[in-house]
């Protein structure tokens, strides 16, 4: 054997070693992985193949082929989670432009204010909007004494209130990844499309505004797929009527103690999630936009 094929040899079992050693690193995360997330998600599609004869069976899904009230149900996740995710935008991304511009000691202060509701538990916040939002409550109260109308209106137990809710709680999703996304933005580059001619409404635009969307898309992406699998907001602030999938899957443990049901509606909106990001990894880096690659 010759010098180059003992290196060749040598290097090859170093790199067995490291990949051993690197494997053992990562055991216990992987292993955590596998408990948290494999194991209980694989147990949901099995669950969703089990007939009410304990028999293997697609009724699970055949019902929700059959009933209408099912794909209502799905539009109405996805209608809120569009809606809420649009309000997001147009509220978050101007609040995130103005806090970009803002001194760092400033924005940071400022910052605090949007992380403020995470302090606060989700049932708290949903509850106090059920207070503030009823017919008999401050909104009502300030709207009647301010003139902007004669008589108190029905703001709760319906889908306006159940997007104020879902807004309060999902804009700091947005706003973050966005201004992330803004204070990394070379202020060279507007200086440089205006010593060209650009006006500050054209460099915006057509600078600035490109390099912020990274952060725009992730942070849009995200408010998005929480909203799809958000419960505890819509149960309280729709009163019943504004039904998304996750109270559809409670119900149908809770009430019918059907677990199959349950399984199945989970399966469908973990695909449809999936479809989602895949669709939009189509488009964008995903991982680069999450800080997982370049």
């Amino acid at each position: 054997m010759t010098a180059t094929d003992t290196n060749r040899a040598g290097l090859r079992r170093d790199g067995h070693l490291e990949k051993l050693k690197l494997f053992g690193l990562s055991s216990p995360a992987l292993l955590m992985v596998l408990v948290i997330l494999v194991i209980p998600v694989g147990w949901l599609f099995y669950v969703s193949f089990v007939g009410a004869d304990g028999q293997f069976s697609l009724e699970n899904y055949a019902r929700m082929i059959k009933r209408k009230s099912y794909f209502r149900i799905f539009m109405t996740t996805f209608q809120v989670s569009l809606l809420t995710t649009g309000i997001c935008i147009v509220i978050g991304y101007p609040l995130a432009y103005f806090l970009s511009q803002l001194p760092s000691r400033l924005a940071n202060l400022c910052l605090i204010t949007v992380l403020l509701p995470f302090w606060t538990s989700l049932l708290v916040r949903t509850y106090a909007w059920l207070v503030l939002l009823q017919k008999k409550g401050l909104v009502n109260d300030w709207a009647i004494s301010l003139g902007l109308w004669d008589e108190p209106i029905k703001i709760v137990h319906n889908m306006t209130g159940t997007l104020i809710g879902m807004v309060h709680i999902m804009l700091p999703f947005l706003i973050l990844p966005v201004y992330n996304a803004m204070k990394a933005i070379d202020r060279d580059y507007l200086k440089a499309a205006s010593n060209l001619g650009a006006s500050p409404r054209k460099a915006f635009w057509t600078v600035f505004f490109p390099l912020s969307t990274p952060g725009l898309f992730a942070g849009s992406l995200m408010v998005f797929v929480l909203c799809l699998g958000f419960f505890v907001t819509p149960a309280v602030l729709g009163g019943g009527k504004v039904i998304m999938v996750s109270m559809k899957i409670v119900s149908n443990i809770e009430l019918f103690v059907n677990w199959g049901a349950a399984s199945a509606l989970g399966v469908v909106l973990l695909v449809l999630t999936m479809a989602i990001l895949w669709i939009a990894s189509r488009f964008v880096n995903l991982a680069a936009m999450t800080g997982g690659g370049h």
